[in-house]
């Protein structure tokens, strides 16, 4: 369960890293990176409100659409 626990993290910290230097990441990503059953539905929700919340486009590598499930219209993260 710790490595789980560990490895859960570690990956959720290289997403965040990845998606605020490179500005998006894709669904299919976030997916492979993340280690089996190591998120609840909620936990995982969470995880891609504040990607959109740090300004990391969520894009579908299938379709290359914009995923804007999770943003707010009219508000930007920065307020903006």
């Amino acid at each position: 369960m710790q490595d789980q626990i560990g490895n859960g993290y570690l990956a959720r910290k290289a997403l965040f890293s990845k998606g605020i230097r490179e500005g998006r990441l894709s669904i299919q990503e976030i997916e492979r990176m993340l280690p089996p059953d190591s998120l609840s539905a909620p936990e995982r929700w969470l995880l891609y409100y504040s990607l959109r919340a740090a300004e990391v486009e969520l894009v579908d590598e299938v379709t290359g659409e914009i995923d804007s499930r999770f943003a707010e219209p009219g508000v930007t993260a920065r307020g903006a």
